[in-house]
């Protein structure tokens, strides 16, 4: 296991990024990335695979809710995909690699490798390749997450040396349309990959930190961090449990 550095437990993370359409600033937008640096945040974000097999910061597997553009991401070039304008602002889909250069190092970041078959099946590997090669050699500070634990265990493989972790959550079948198997929620629900993984930390639901197993991994001294609070008032009693936040739609408080 990688530990997980100090700062991810500091230093609240901007929901993909510090984001706010009505501001000109799109989720995982360069913008919104540039507005979480300024601001001192943290950079949660995510990924998804262009059909050429790059890695691009996204979070849907479809285009149409954040540009408007029929089809999935999968189905077009990341040339393609940056010249597809992001709604509400002015830019394209960046890759990750872009995002690496224009971060270099200036805030941590919390990458999450969207499942790419929908249902957490064991993943044929092509996203966790491209993310092993666009982070190899990258110094800033780095963990790599997902909430398909055969992700995580493939980049245990890939980059050993960078903190991993397995967001997690209540897995209620209202939320989780795409996964019918009950059996499969439960499984997920108990984090029985952690170890397996080598992970350092989960990133858990929010509304579920008062489940008995987010105790017992804590308990264990990995970290606890958590999704996604949106007000003060939910951050305050995240923080009860949970080491460090993932936010949205207000500015959490830096800790002195």
């Amino acid at each position: 296991m990688t530990a997980l550095p100090q700062v991810f437990r500091d230093v609240p993370m901007a929901h993909r990024a510090l984001h706010d359409v009505g501001a000109g600033r799109p989720e995982n937008s360069r913008v919104a990335i540039h507005a979480a640096i300024a601001a001192g945040y943290g950079i949660e974000m995510d990924l998804q695979l262009s059909r050429d097999g790059q890695a691009v910061v996204f979070h849907d597997y479809d285009l149409a809710r954040l540009t408007g553009a029929t089809g999935t991401v999968q189905q077009a070039s990341a040339a393609t995909l940056a010249a597809t304008p992001l709604t509400g602002g002015d830019e394209g889909i960046p890759t990750f690699a872009e995002v690496l250069t224009l971060v270099a190092g200036r805030a941590p970041l919390l990458v999450e490798l969207k499942d790419q078959h929908g249902e957490m099946g064991v993943s044929d590997g092509r996203l966790e390749a491209a993310v092993a090669r666009d982070i190899a050699g990258y110094a800033g500070p780095l963990a790599l997450m997902s909430f398909n634990p055969h992700s995580v265990i493939a980049l245990a493989e890939l980059c050993p040396e960078v903190p991993r972790g397995i967001v997690t959550s209540a897995y209620a079948a209202q939320d989780w349309p795409e996964l019918p198997d009950d059996r499969l929620r439960a499984r997920l629900r108990g984090i029985p990959d952690f170890d397996a993984a080598g992970a350092a930390f989960i990133s858990h639901e929010v509304a579920d930190l008062h489940r008995p197993r987010v105790a017992e991994i804590k308990a264990g001294g990995a970290a606890i961090l958590c999704w996604t609070v949106r007000n003060a008032a939910q951050e305050a009693e995240a923080r009860r449990i949970a080491h460090n936040i993932t936010f949205e739609g207000y500015l959490a408080a830096i800790p002195a």
